[in-house]
């Protein structure tokens, strides 16, 4: 699984724009996160076809970077989350993004994007 780094410029309208040139593509957002700091903006999408969506934002001329993503299935219950980023910094890992990809029952399946997902794969083992 990989996500979509996607840079734009804090203000009104960005996430519509990047959503609106994925959707023309038929690409199906299936999680987004984002944050704006001072006047730059930071936009994280899993999209349901990677190659349809690096088409559409090379297209669209939207700078973007790609990072391979680590999946972790919890139970939802307190101290899960700690115990599993226990683990990646243990490994010396750096936790670049978080997203919720699922919730079914008494479970959570998270996704991580981190510095080196090889290392974090066996460090989650």
């Amino acid at each position: 699984m990989r996500d979509f780094v996607i840079h734009v410029t804090d203000r009104p309208g960005e996430i519509a724009r990047v959503a609106n040139d994925l959707a023309r593509r038929d690409v199906n957002i299936k999680s987004i996160t984002g944050m704006g700091v001072a006047n730059q903006g930071l936009i994280r999408v899993i999209a349901d076809d990677i190659d349809a969506a690096r088409t559409a934002l090379r297209e669209s001329n939207i700078r973007f970077e790609e990072a391979e993503l680590v999946t972790v299935l919890l139970e939802n219950k307190a101290g899960e989350l700690a115990g599993v980023a226990g683990k990646l910094a243990n490994a010396g890992l750096n936790v670049q993004a978080l997203y919720v990809i699922g919730l079914e029952g008494d479970l959570v399946e998270l996704a991580f994007a981190v510095d080196d997902a090889k290392k974090a794969k066996k460090a989650l083992e």
